[in-house]
């Protein structure tokens, strides 16, 4: 269990983050979907296809040594770009009333165990809160 809920307290614990709030310090608390950038691998790819093109127009390079090393630097590329079919990064995102933001970065493999956790926190405090409206009145 990543979410440990007491009776005023939600805990949560992953691998070496952790944090506690009150359930009163909680204002929003839920999933944060992000889509991955490779922006190091295309800046590579960009950076070896302009040295490529740079020996191919300005060198004397006659017995187009180049090739090889180029294709071999497109292969390497296109394994780190494509190994991973991992598309998005998943986050746990705490807002208090502090206006202190948390932010966890989470597997994608735990995010649906994390998700059902963050469900029943909300169906708690939905039902904790109704429990305070109808006692007011």
């Amino acid at each position: 269990m990543f979410f440990t809920l007491t009776h005023d307290q939600v805990q949560f614990q992953y691998g070496s983050n952790r944090w506690q709030y009150s359930y009163n310090e909680i204002v929003e608390l839920g999933l944060l979907k992000k889509k991955k950038t490779y922006l190091l691998e295309n800046c590579a790819f960009i950076a070896v296809t302009a040295l490529a093109y740079y020996c191919m127009v300005f060198s004397n390079l006659s017995e187009l040594y180049y090739i090889g090393p180029t294709l071999l630097v497109y292969t390497i590329l296109i394994i780190l770009r494509f190994h991973n079919d991992i598309e998005f990064e998943y986050y746990v995102i705490v807002r208090d009333i502090y206006k202190k933001e948390t932010k966890v970065k989470i597997d994608g493999l735990d995010r649906s165990i994390i998700g059902k956790q963050i469900d029943h926190f909300l169906n708690l405090n939905f039902n904790r809160l109704l429990q305070k409206t109808k006692k007011n009145q």
